[in-house]
């Protein structure tokens, strides 16, 4: 116990000092402030950690969920979102542990954090060397271009079902609104004539499926940088559960409200809001999911605009203006792929199998094995094994699982099916689509 409590202690981001943080943690503990501003903005707190987990984690994919019940089937959709939401909390717990460790041990060395943002592949060049580096940048920063391109497209996907006189709304809730509007507006709907649910019918649309789901509590990539804003990132360890806990509150139920309601016309509307009528408050749930996906780009961005300022020197510039100019070449190809590919849903699920897969599941997982391989290392780790799972022969077992599976199924049977599903796109509309699924204009008279 005497390593894990001297990680807590040592663990104090550089950019307070003690008696910051004494007053910050008085304020949080003792005296809350009962303020607007402390319910939505408390600085580095548990709460803050868990409202931006919650909502990183669930944006556009909630429209597309839909889409991949119409593949899975209702039962599968069900199961397979507790068992990923669980494997991605999993992982999520992983990479807090490694980033505790690399920080404590840095820490140690007296090496200060001021004015730099902990970043994942720091995390993995610190523990395991600079290949593990190489390789946690090249899928982590291919994740979040290809995570920001998918907000562009869903945006693009939305701002279709709206006039062009509503652009702004602004409220707490926006994923949770819109959850519950498709629930609601599902059930009072009704179930469409004739409507038949035959999902599965095909392995290629049950593993597309599978992998849109996969993507979607594969939402972790910048979990170092939300640790790294904390007071306490020791706290971090079961936040992203709570997170996806709230998650299944929202996914679930309208997922499988709209399956129930519209059932296999599903396989051809990736986007829930194109069947649902147009309704005051369908317009509200698009508004709001346009400014939730504009913050998730945000979120998917920041850790490469990072990146590339370290790259360039400028990281550790205070100049803003300077680091905003750094940032324009990273916004321009995530504009053109999204141009290229606006395939909104099947995109999600090949950046699930050939991304997500690595960078989420399979390297926290290889990561935590490397680095508490030896018994030295597992005598003064930071962090011990949890109080659910309290031997290293268990976590070993759990972290090879989780590995296997998701290099299987995950990259395997899902790389094979969402590739052939994006083809399929490709050859059904042509790149550079005006309009992905849209229902066309009717004919001038």
């Amino acid at each position: 116990m005497v390593p894990q409590k001297q990680a807590e202690e040592a663990i104090v981001p550089g950019n307070m000092n003690e008696n910051d943080h004494q007053v910050e943690e008085e304020a949080e503990d003792i005296h809350p402030r009962l303020s607007f501003k402390s319910l939505v903005w408390h600085g580095g707190s548990v709460y803050d950690a868990w409202f931006s987990c919650a909502s990183n984690q669930v944006a556009q994919v909630l429209l597309t969920l839909p889409y991949s019940f119409s593949q899975l089937g209702m039962l599968s959709g069900v199961i397979l979102q507790v068992f990923y939401g669980l494997l991605g909390s999993w992982t999520a717990y992983l990479i807090s542990v490694l980033y505790v460790e690399y920080r404590t041990r840095k820490e140690k060395e007296n090496v200060s954090f001021k004015n730099h943002i902990i970043q994942w592949f720091e995390v993995l060049d610190g523990l395991l060397g600079p290949q593990w580096k190489a390789v946690g940048l090249a899928f982590n920063c291919t994740f979040l271009l290809f995570g920001s391109v998918i907000q562009l497209i869903a945006c693009a996907s939305n701002i279709y079902y709206i006039n062009d006189r509503i652009w702004s709304f602004l409220g707490l809730g926006m994923t949770s609104y819109t959850a519950w509007y498709l629930t609601i507006a599902a059930f009072v709907h009704g179930q469409v004539e004739g409507v038949t649910h035959s999902g599965p019918t095909k392995m290629v649309l049950y593993f597309t499926g599978a992998t849109n789901i996969l993507y979607t509590f594969g939402g972790h990539a910048v979990t170092v940088e939300i640790m790294h804003a904390m007071w306490k990132p020791q706290k971090f360890k079961y936040i992203y559960l709570l997170a996806t806990t709230y998650v299944f509150t929202l996914t679930i139920p309208s997922a499988a409200a709209v399956y129930w309601a519209f059932g296999d016309q599903l396989l051809t509307h990736s986007n829930a809001f194109s069947l649902l009528p147009r309704t005051g408050f369908r317009d509200a749930a698009v508004i709001l999911m346009l400014i939730h996906q504009f913050i998730t780009f945000g979120f998917a961005c920041t850790p490469l605009y990072f990146v590339w300022e370290k790259v360039l020197g400028v990281h550790d510039t205070k100049s803003i203006c300077l680091r905003a100019l750094a940032r324009l070449p990273v916004v321009i190809p995530i504009w053109f792929l999204a141009i290229i590919f606006p395939f909104f849903g099947p995109i999600n699920s090949a950046v699930g199998a050939f991304l997500v897969s690595f960078t989420v599941y399979i390297i926290p997982a290889l990561a935590h094995m490397l680095t508490y391989r030896k018994a030295s290392a597992r005598q003064n780790a930071a962090e011990k094994p949890p109080f659910f799972l309290p031997s290293w022969t268990g976590m070993y077992l759990v972290n090879t699982f989780v590995v296997l599976w998701v290099f299987v199924v995950g990259f395997g049977f899902g790389g094979w099916a969402s590739m052939t599903n994006f083809i399929k796109q490709v050859d059904t509309f042509g790149l550079f689509a005006k309009c992905y699924q849209c229902k066309p204009p009717p004919a001038k008279h």
